[in-house]
């Protein structure tokens, strides 16, 4: 199934996308790759869900990626004991690590020495996703005596933001560590780490995982901003998580922090998903906001390879109305005339590497010859990628003889992937490629393609070869 549009959509699986038919209805609808949400949901459920993709997968004949995304280490507040209280503004309310002691207006258990240790004097904490704050006035290893900075309403469990702290605590909790081992069993593509303040996060999974997922860093956290070259650098994929971003830093801030993240992205060849409330409304209703519509759109014309639903096609009402919704916004933003000069005014020079310099010549000669499709011939995925940093008109055609390249590749910005067999000879790759053009709908007899590849064939990262083809 070809898409007509360069970005990709990555959608939730949940409760109201469960069933065979509606996944399949959410993949022809325009679900490129399925996220499996492991703050929900037990094993089991995921197994199914999981199952069903696969199925799907062997049935439409194109590689379908999955995405297993942790719950990483939330912050909560304990329990109180007589139902929700009410904080006031100006009153103090005291933090500690006693357990055994329900909450009351005056105090609550933060069972996170982490915290504690990182706290001064003046530090704010964010309560139930930023509806309450809290100035710490003396604090010590097993309490914090607080200020409330604004009030409200605080019940049992309310999560806790420390905004501008690195806490002293790693993103893989005891839950993720085994949600990640049996995701790992279960095959998936991608995983995606949560709440990454460091690049030792990424290094830290990345030693687990041991390549047989790519790694995504979910940026929510301030601190991460501050190292974000380096954690570029060092994950396979970014994701712009708006949700505690938003939360922890002034909203009017997201928006450019948004920006920074993508080009960041775009720079480095690494794939970036913007995501998190971007068709919120589509919940309960079928059509979405003006604005929401306008949010989409904006992720598009700054070049994201991909935009996520999450709770709109997991537990919506109108899951498939939701992903064709964003297919159509998709493909309507691409097929404008200022699009294509919005992406080529965000471009960045290519790295003086040799795969960037045939990925910057495979763009030039797209536009020269109004190529067909390009096409790059690849075992870890490495030439596509570097061709798709370059956005070029043309669609990248992803060849590869690795089913798990293929799968990845869904994710990635303009890449129609394709499972082909390994090939002896610079002239049975010509042959394939013009052959994959013309079967998948992308050219036809006479039409030219250009061809990237690495020679020798099959070894990772080499990518050395541009070979220009017409299609018989």
């Amino acid at each position: 199934m070809k898409r007509d549009r360069k970005a990709k959509i990555l959608a939730t699986l949940g409760p109201a996308s469960s069933s065979e038919e509606t996944i399949r209805a959410l993949f022809e609808a325009g679900a490129d790759v399925f996220r499996l949400n492991f703050s929900h949901g037990s094993h089991d459920d995921h197994k199914a869900r999981f199952d069903l993709i696969r199925a799907l997968e062997r049935h439409s004949g194109r590689p379908v990626g999955v995405l297993a995304d942790l719950q990483g280490p939330k912050l909560r507040v304990g329990a109180f004991a007589d139902g929700p209280v009410q904080l006031v503004e100006g009153d103090t309310f005291r933090l500690d690590l006693d357990r055994a002691q329900p909450g009351d207006r005056t105090r609550v258990a933060m069972p996170h020495p982490e915290i504690f240790d990182a706290l001064v004097e003046g530090t704010d904490l964010l309560l139930d996703d930023g509806r309450i704050r809290l100035r710490v006035e003396r604090c010590g290893a097993d309490f914090a005596e607080t200020r409330v900075i604004a009030g409200g309403a605080l019940s049992d469990r309310k999560g806790v933001n420390v905004p501008g702290v690195v806490l002293p605590l790693s993103a893989l909790t005891d839950k993720d560590r085994a949600d990640l081992d049996y995701a790992l069993q279960l095959g998936v593509d991608w995983v995606a780490l949560s709440f990454v303040q460091r690049p030792e996060d990424i290094v830290e999974i990345k030693g687990i995982v041991q390549g047989r997922a790519g790694i995504v860093a979910k940026l929510e956290k301030p601190a991460a901003i501050g190292s974000l070259a380096a954690i570029v650098a060092e994950s396979d994929a970014i994701m712009v998580a708006r949700g505690d971003l938003g939360v922890e830093m002034p909203p009017e801030e997201v928006p450019a922090i948004q920006k920074r993240i993508v080009r960041a992205c775009r720079q480095a060849g690494r794939p970036v998903i913007v995501a998190t409330q971007m068709l919120e409304s589509m919940v309960g209703t079928p059509v979405p906001t003006r604005a929401e519509a306008s949010d989409v759109a904006t992720a598009i014309y700054d070049g994201a390879d991909a935009v996520m639903l999450s709770a709109e096609s997991a537990s919506g009402k109108y899951p498939v109305e939701a992903v064709r919704m964003m297919d159509r916004i998709i493909a309507q933003t691409e097929a404008d005339p200022y699009y294509h000069q919005a992406i080529d005014a965000a471009q960045t020079p290519p790295e003086p590497k040799k795969a960037d310099a045939i990925g910057a010549a495979v763009r030039d000669i797209a536009a020269l010859l109004q190529v067909a499709a390009t096409v790059a011939y690849t075992s870890s995925g490495y030439s596509a990628l570097r061709i798709a940093r370059e956005r070029p008109q043309a669609p990248v055609i992803g060849m590869t003889p690795r089913r798990a390249t293929a799968r990845r590749l869904a994710l990635v910005w303009g890449v129609h992937a394709v499972l082909c067999h390994d090939v002896q000879s610079v002239s049975e790759m010509s042959d394939l490629a013009c052959d994959t053009a013309r079967t998948a709908g992308f050219g036809r007899s006479g039409d030219t393609v250009v061809i990237a590849a690495g020679m020798p064939f099959g070894a990772s990262g080499t990518t050395n070869l541009l070979r220009i083809a017409q299609i018989d």
